[in-house]
């Protein structure tokens, strides 16, 4: 297996989108600062299928499903899908304790501060997750996990901010006990959606090895 594939694997291929597979530890796309020399996926993206164009973001050690256009009138098309929330998207989230109750939401407004961290703040703009628990572990829940609005890092910082920080979350959790885990247990599980051609679109990707191996020693 070469770099390039333990970094991403295409899970489809169309003339107008790339849905791409992302290995944690792996950025998006350009970063600044101390990440500045980083390979990213639209760079290695490009060196194989040309130019291509973000639709949405993932966190760089978050893992999972992510869309790329590559016309321009694709990228307005999906970008718009994104902005107006006609994408279904589940991520796989293993939170630290145990999280009371079956199902919930957090209705939380968020406002990004300077250090690069999103918190809640009254001023902030409302952001609203939805949760609902498939096993709890001894130290852990593991939960589905559904955005109705996508602002940056709203799962970390939502979860946090109920007390349950994202396992492996070294920007909001306790960063000495969450530096124990190799990886943010968070994962771009499903994707749906209507492409281009109006046909409904359906993916789902299960967790790496690496995030599983996390899970059984919870």
């Amino acid at each position: 297996m070469t770099d390039t594939e333990t970094r991403f694997q295409v899970v489809l291929e169309t003339p107008e989108m790339l849905v791409v597979n992302k290995s944690s530890g792996v950025l998006t796309m350009p970063a600044r600062g101390d990440l500045a020399k980083e390979k990213h996926l639209v760079g290695l993206l490009h060196q194989r299928f040309g130019r291509v164009f973000v639709t949405h973001r993932l966190d760089r050690d978050a893992s999972g499903l992510i869309i790329f256009a590559r016309t321009p009138e694709a990228h307005r098309y999906y970008s718009g899908l994104f902005e107006t929330r006609e994408v279904e998207k589940r991520y796989l989230v293993v939170a630290e304790g145990k999280v009371e109750g079956e199902k919930g939401e957090i209705d939380k407004p968020l406002k990004q501060r300077g250090s690069g961290r999103v918190s809640v703040a009254f001023d902030g703009k409302r952001s609203l997750t939805r949760w609902r628990v498939l096993e709890r572990h001894r130290l852990a829940t593991v939960l589905e996990v559904a955005i109705v609005t996508g602002r940056r890092h709203q799962i970390r910082a939502h979860l946090y901010s109920i007390g349950h920080p994202v396992i492996g979350d070294r920007l909001y959790g306790d960063t000495a006990a969450q530096s124990r885990y190799p990886r943010l247990m968070l994962h771009s599980w499903k994707l749906k959606f209507k492409d281009m051609s109006g046909k409904i679109r359906s993916f789902e990707a299960d967790p790496p090895g690496d995030f599983l191996g996390v899970l059984k020693a919870l």
